[in-house]
């Protein structure tokens, strides 16, 4: 049967024994010129037609359709009487009437689509391996022979090491005395425990005198370096260094020139504790510090994290060098590394150096997680910028340019210390940062420290700094002279 006879059949007219539902004005069955839009066929072609031939037959009859579903969509009439125009019939295309010329006809430039971007992704490849060879290629791989495996085992060998009198501070103005007895650096558990504790508070609070040369066991000379004294007299505030620490080096038993270092240590927690692992010169071949260099492979704070130079979770590194203390290049050569979810003091870790003549770097417990990297390129007098005058007005002279070598003068023996410091006046920790109590510039800062005990004693968790195990390896490929 024909579609179009089929919708041309009359439909049944839907009359039902119930009361018509009374027409609204505007209603699909009004005339058409009731049509509020006025326009003509497809606005009509949405009216039900009156007449009964051209009913929709899949449209319910009127009586049993609510009021508001006329002139809605589903009242929507597919044709608009007999011979009208057929609305939304179908227009899928049937399977081969569209044409698919790219199909029958390719470009030949098409395949360079894929060929190009290939290519750039092999050369891209080799580029990278290339890099990555030339790289391996180039760094160097020095022989190293053992010149000491320290780990305690044997107790303290004063063969090797030595513990460091003093009641100065060192140059630092440091709060601490380092003695050379049992309680402040012992041997425990397979570890060396450098340990701060507090002086004896008479010695404070009365009159008092530290004589180290007098009972011969400072390990200085000089009476500055020896003697403190606690006067109470009126207009006089100095007092004995306030806290007894340990300072140890291996001046007398190991020393490098080029190799490698590396110290297990665990750090300490507490408030103006200040660890330090760092080499200073056999001899002042250049003169007096900081001409002959100094390498500080780690130092730290106990502080927590909240102080703003870095507490227990921030380690740093940094070379010393220059004409004078006024003129020392340090700031161009050091670097910090801030430990992952942790602290320093919270386990322990292997800070390492490895230095050369062509480079020196630093190191935490992988030589892949570099601190500080110093490269010898140039010399380091000139890479230091130095001033032509110095603060007395004398000449600056460049005696490190006499050796010919960039990295002088850090091409000298230099021996391994390991110290725990309290407190000092030359910057290490701020003024007016983090609650200090002291000033650096006040002639009182060492009692002014003292006398804020019940401040700092009670953050010392940990007033200790641990160690459990010293490698020092010197480079002996036989070059080292060069």
């Amino acid at each position: 049967m024909d579609q179009n006879d089929y919708f041309d059949r009359a439909a049944p007219s839907g009359v039902s024994t119930t009361a018509p539902t009374p027409r609204r004005p505007g209603s699909p069955t009004d005339s058409a010129h009731n049509n509020p839009f006025g326009d003509g066929g497809e606005s009509r072609a949405s009216y039900r037609s009156s007449n009964p031939n051209n009913a929709n037959p899949f449209i319910s009859p009127d009586p049993s359709r609510p009021a508001s579903s006329f002139g809605s969509a589903s009242a929507v009439a597919r044709f608009d009487g007999a011979g009208g125009q057929r609305y939304f019939h179908s227009r899928r295309v049937r399977k081969g009437e569209v044409e698919k010329p790219w199909t029958k006809h390719s470009d030949p430039k098409e395949k360079w689509v894929t060929i190009l971007p290939i290519l750039g992704i092999i050369v891209g490849l080799g580029i990278s391996a290339f890099l990555v060879w030339d790289g391996i290629r180039s760094v160097v791989h020095h022989e190293y022979c053992p010149v000491l495996f320290e780990t305690w085992e044997n107790g303290f060998d004063e063969r090797i090491w030595m513990k460091e009198v003093q009641v100065n501070g060192f140059g630092n103005g440091e709060f601490d005395r380092s003695t050379g007895g049992d309680e402040n650096i012992f041997i425990e558990d397979g570890r060396l425990i450098i340990r701060a504790t507090l002086e004896d508070d008479e010695r404070l609070r009365k009159d008092y005198k530290i004589d180290l040369l007098k009972d011969g066991t400072c390990t200085n000379t000089s009476p500055d370096h020896c003697i403190a004294y606690t006067n109470t007299t009126t207009g006089n505030s100095s007092i004995v260094p306030p806290v007894k620490s340990g300072r140890i080096n291996t001046r007398r038993g190991a020393k490098i020139k080029y190799g490698k270092v590396e110290v297990e240590a665990k750090l300490p927690a507490g408030d103006w504790l200040w660890p330090a692992i760092w080499m200073m010169p056999v001899d002042d071949t250049y003169g007096p510090w900081p001409l002959s260099g100094e390498i500080d492979i780690v130092e730290s704070r106990g502080n927590n994290y909240t102080h703003p130079q870095g507490g227990n979770n921030i380690m740093s590194s940094a070379l010393h060098w220059g004409p004078s203390p006024a003129h020392d290049g340090f700031w161009k050569t050091n670097n910090k590394r801030q430990a992952l979810h942790t602290t320093y003091s919270a386990g322990f870790n292997t800070f390492g150096l490895e230095w050369s003549q062509k480079y020196l770097f630093t190191y935490v417990n992988s030589r892949l997680l570099q601190v500080m990297y110093v490269n010898f390129d140039s010399p380091m007098w000139s890479r230091g910028n130095f001033p032509p005058q110095g603060v007395n007005g004398t000449k600056v002279e460049d005696i490190w340019g006499k050796t010919g070598r960039h990295n002088t003068p850090f091409d000298q023996p230099f021996y391994l210390i390991i110290n725990l410091a309290v407190g000092g006046t030359n910057g290490w920790f701020e003024d007016n940062a983090n609650g200090k109590p002291w000033l650096d510039s006040s002639p009182n800062a060492r009692k002014d420290f003292y006398e804020a005990k019940d401040r700092w004693l009670p953050t010392w968790t940990q007033p200790q700094l641990e160690v459990r195990k010293v490698s020092m390896w010197q480079q002996c490929d036989g070059d080292e002279d060069l």
